[in-house]
């Protein structure tokens, strides 16, 4: 199965992640990730959505929103031409046997210390889904007591935009 990122340009309205997501669950797409957020104008909302499917249902899925009233645009955003980034907070319990080990990694990935306290510490990563991934694999030599992660946010590069692409 192919992963896919589409965005979706909507109307600002109640309800529209409902029928968004709705779906998804009628064609049995599994979400790995969805971020909903309001746009340059508060008239309209950007959902962003990663997904694994078949190709052929996939576009049979995007044909499908055009035909919701509250769609604008889809674009589906691709590695090669588009900017895609998360955010991670990762709280590990602190400890002075692991504590250098923890500030050496975090060095490595850039990670930035958002909170410090004698039993944990709270670390922030931005990056791709597999740089957010890959630290959290080599957090897991420690104990991770939480983490909490943004979906994915993506635009397209260049001078393209998503409202450029109406319904």
């Amino acid at each position: 199965m192919e992963r896919y990122t589409i965005a979706i340009l909507v109307n600002n309205q109640s309800g529209v992640l409902n029928r968004v997501t709705s779906m998804f669950r009628r064609r049995q797409f599994n979400i790995a990730c969805l971020t909903v957020s309001e746009t340059e104008s508060p008239d309209y909302s950007r959902i962003t959505i990663l997904f694994e499917g078949e190709e052929s249902k996939k576009n049979q899925l995007i044909n499908q929103f055009y035909k919701l009233p509250d769609v604008i645009s889809i674009k589906e955003l691709h590695a090669k031409d588009s900017v895609s980034r998360e955010l991670l907070l990762i709280k590990v319990a602190n400890s002075p046997e692991t504590r250098e080990e923890i500030r050496s990694a975090a060095e490595a990935f850039e990670a930035k210390t958002v909170d410090y306290t004698r039993e944990s510490i709270v670390m922030q990563v931005t990056g791709d889904r597999k740089r957010i991934d890959d630290f959290i694999n080599i957090m897991r030599d420690f104990n991770i007591m939480e983490i909490c992660r943004t979906g994915l946010v993506a635009l397209q590069c260049g001078d393209v935009t998503i409202r450029q692409e109406t319904n």
